[in-house]
């Protein structure tokens, strides 16, 4: 799978780089969070919120809004997923990591044929923004010897429990936690849990890519 740069034109209908703002504390901050085997998500952490910048960069970035700084932290090379949520996601890694994105208006009766993901290098202390139309997942790591650490920044309360019981749209069927709309692939652990099976064609590994 070709793996392209977030400086790349390729990447400027998913998202963009975002200069400006003063990074190294939590930069700082996030190199202390755990880094386990496989891929761990906490939404809000404070121990982000606790660097010197972070109410800066958080106000900053979702305008004066409520707002969240968790975290990513592991090792993987699958898709398994994708997910979109109603506003932008912001990310910021300690080392150089792999997103693996899609766009919103790529699902097709409800279902998103995996051919159309594509791959997006982010380097190390570089903050991008993940736009609200573009689908993503968990990251991928570059280097298996030092996984992954992201910074995940959403509004306040995202990804945090909530299952409707039903839902007259299509798109209900995916609303998989508080403003998480999940697609997943049949042999993911997510879709074994119940989540709605939308993606179709190869679970992708960038395993042999890196």
């Amino acid at each position: 799978m070709k793996i392209c740069s977030v400086y790349d034109a390729e990447f400027k209908p998913y998202g963009r780089v975002v200069t400006g703002y003063p990074v190294a504390g939590l930069l700082e901050q996030l190199g202390k969070t755990p880094l386990p085997a496989g891929t761990d998500y906490v939404p809000d952490d404070p121990v982000l919120h606790e660097a010197q910048e972070a109410a800066q960069v958080g106000e900053g970035l979702y305008g004066g809004m409520p707002f969240q700084l968790g975290w990513c932290n592991g090792h993987n090379t699958k898709l398994n997923c994708l997910e979109f949520h109603r506003d932008s996601e912001f990310n910021l890694g300690t080392e150089d990591f792999i997103l693996l994105l899609a766009k919103q208006d790529d699902i097709t009766d409800d279902k998103l044929d995996t051919a159309k993901v594509k791959a997006f290098r982010v380097p190390a202390g570089v903050l991008v923004e993940v736009y609200a139309t573009t689908l993503h997942y968990a990251p991928c790591h570059t280097d298996p010897a030092k996984g992954f650490r992201v910074m995940v920044a959403l509004p306040k309360d995202t990804n945090t429990d909530f299952r409707p019981e039903g839902g007259a749209n299509p798109l209900d069927s995916m609303l998989w936690a508080r403003n998480k709309w999940l697609l997943a692939h049949p042999e993911s652990s997510e879709a074994a849990q119940g989540a709605a099976q939308a993606l179709t064609g190869v679970n992708i590994d960038i395993a042999a890519d890196l």
